[in-house]
């Protein structure tokens, strides 16, 4: 007879609480790094694997900025700007010259932006990790329940999140540029015939989405280590929220990125208890971990089978 075991002590409502927080602070960083990614693709059918060194630049220089100032706000918004000119001048030395090749060349040219650049922020700012302190204001944790606390911080990483996509859901549907921005992912052969000069548009949309991307990798500086290759892997999870949600919109891209944060971060901290209902401990300790990491991908799967072109897909693309 199979052993069984009670998960309650693992499972715990405190602990459950913690998990769907880290998953919403996850989803508006993955939001904010597959924003622009999504209308780069919509405007330009362009594939930029090298949108998560944005994330890591982004990163690496407001770890710098603090050092200069010694002060995170400032430092902050200083890495924005520098974000965005970065951005800009990839686009300008490389990427432009890549919109007219095939979706294998981009994959191939743009992975080799990632292998220099991985390659370059160790020459600039070394192998070794860096970090940079919570600021005072920020520091510390709120009670959400007895015995529960929760970092200020990374609630404001939520918030700052939520603002960001409150300003640019307003920006694309309520100003002349978010409109041709909305109608270059819907048709951007038919945007350019009607005179509007849709590289230049592609400018504007890759800049800020650099910035984007950058400021998701200033705001986790505090909290995760600063690192070579670390938009590598939040750059996989935002091709997925792309798939999920829809290439090309916003709200598509901001809907999937909360749910691919939170279901990723509760399947990886109970997909092993919930396996233990079931099955034996130690049968559920090999296959929940495996299970746990395949979970987001499963769910893309099902999104495909049902909506091929996503959940909400740029008018024209359904």
């Amino acid at each position: 007879m199979c052993e069984r075991a009670d998960p309650g002590d693992t499972m715990s409502t405190p602990l459950f609480v913690v998990q769907l927080f880290n998953g919403l602070q996850l989803g508006v960083l993955l939001f904010l790094v597959a924003a622009g990614l999504t209308l780069v693709f919509g405007v330009m059918d362009f594939i930029n694997l090298a949108h998560g060194v944005q994330y890591m630049l982004g990163a690496y220089l407001a770890v710098t900025f603090y050092r200069l100032t010694g002060s995170f706000f400032a430092s902050v918004l200083l890495a924005l700007p520098a974000s965005m000119v970065f951005g800009l001048a990839l686009e300008v030395a490389i990427f432009r010259h890549l919109y007219e090749r095939d979706h294998l060349e981009q994959v191939l040219a743009t992975f080799g932006v990632i292998l220099f650049l991985n390659q370059g922020v160790k020459i600039v700012w070394g192998a070794a990790p860096l970090n940079m302190p919570i600021p005072d204001i920020l520091s510390g944790s709120i009670p959400l329940m007895e015995g529960l606390r929760y970092p200020v911080y990374r609630f404001a990483i939520i918030a700052a999140g939520l603002a960001v996509a409150v300003a640019l859901y307003v920006f694309v549907t309520a100003t002349r540029v978010g409109m041709l921005v909305r109608a270059g992912a819907t048709n951007a052969p038919m945007v350019s015939a009607l005179g509007v000069d849709i590289k230049r548009l592609f400018m504007i949309v890759f800049g800020f989405g650099a910035m984007l991307a950058g400021f998701a990798g200033a705001m986790v500086a505090p909290i995760l280590s600063v690192e070579p290759g670390m938009g590598d892997q939040i750059l996989i999870l935002a091709f997925v929220v792309i798939v999920i949600g829809g290439i090309g919109s916003i709200r598509g891209a901001f809907i999937a990125a909360l749910l691919v944060g939170v279901i990723d971060t509760l399947g990886r901290s109970f997909m092993t208890d919930m396996l233990r209902l079931v099955l034996a401990p130690s049968t559920a300790r090999v296959i929940g971990p495996a299970l746990a990491s395949m979970t987001i991908y499963l769910l893309m799967a099902i999104v495909l089978a049902v909506r091929p072109a996503g959940l909400f897909p740029a008018k024209g693309r359904a």
